[in-house]
């Protein structure tokens, strides 16, 4: 039997989460969906499997959805257990992407709200005839989006 199911949200856990959502709020115009959630440790240590953990944090109407549409859930937890930086090539959940107007300005405006570069901004021409202008950035915690703008290569030849 197959699962009935409807994608809800992405969740990102945060060093600092109120500086993370700013950001994704900033430069891709996401949007809080209040209120703003704050659980006790008991009910996320049952849940997560966490001993002692609290959770804080907001969810973010992503762009381009409508008001019951995915969010990005920006939490941070009360202990955080370091990781090694995100790669792109790691398993697991690589990047988010976000579809954009302009690569360039977009990769220029997530540099200058504190992300940074992780790749080169490329064109690549795929199997049916799109082209897609695309680069990997990160974000101020180092999380890897992708920032990409797509063209029919017939009518861009």
């Amino acid at each position: 039997m197959r699962v009935v199911a409807r994608y809800v949200h992405t969740n990102l856990i945060a060093r600092d989460w109120r500086v993370l959502a700013r950001f994704y709020e900033t430069v891709f115009g996401c949007v809080p969906v209040p209120p703003e959630r704050s659980y006790g440790a008991a009910e996320v240590e049952a849940g997560s499997g966490v001993p002692g953990a609290g959770l804080e944090g907001v969810h973010l109407r992503l762009p381009g959805v409508g008001p019951g549409g995915p969010t990005l859930e920006v939490f941070q937890y009360s202990h955080l257990v370091e990781a090694p930086a995100p790669v792109a090539n790691r398993p697991g959940f690589g990047h988010i992407a976000f579809s954009v107007a302009s690569v360039s300005d977009a990769h220029a405006e997530v540099l200058a709200h504190g992300g940074s570069p992780v790749g080169e901004i490329v064109d690549l021409v795929t199997n049916s005839g799109e082209r897609v202008r695309w680069c990997y950035v990160a974000d101020p915690e180092g999380n890897i989006l992708e920032l990409q703008s797509w063209e029919s290569a017939r009518k861009a030849s």
